[in-house]
């Protein structure tokens, strides 16, 4: 894991939110991308050299959907980036941890993605993000 791609914040209104955090940020959104196999709609703000993904349900079946209504608003993931993911999916099983994506999927912006379950990362989700060249 090379770095913290980006932090991930589960929102009930993506543009109440995109709002907020303009306001917060002082710049707006630089993407927005609809994941349809995820059932979310996301914005990217960027901080100095740090990256926010605001997520949105589009489905009431979405992870998202399940995690607002279990949780409420808030953060919900923190990604990191590396090189190889298949790599370092096998070496995180190695390690133990529970990974509910072996084989990695098309992700927000232009990144192949996989999660660890927070089982297995003190109550944490982890996404790791490879970019797709």
């Amino acid at each position: 894991m090379r770095k913290i791609e980006h932090i991930g914040i589960a929102v009930k209104d993506l543009e109440v939110s995109n709002l907020v955090f303009e306001k917060l940020f002082g710049v707006p959104a630089y993407k927005f991308e609809e994941v349809q196999s995820e059932g979310v709609t996301t914005s990217f703000f960027m901080n100095g050299p740090n990256k926010i993904e605001l997520l949105a349900a589009t489905s009431t079946e979405s992870p998202i959907a399940k995690f607002l209504e279990k949780k409420g608003e808030g953060i919900h993931h923190i990604a990191f980036d590396v090189e190889d993911i298949v790599s370092e999916i096998n070496r995180l099983k190695g390690e133990g941890f529970i990974v509910l994506n072996e084989v990695p999927k098309k992700g927000a912006d232009n990144k192949l993605v996989a999660f660890l379950h927070p089982k297995s990362t003190n109550g944490v989700l982890i996404e790791l993000c490879q970019e797709i060249k």
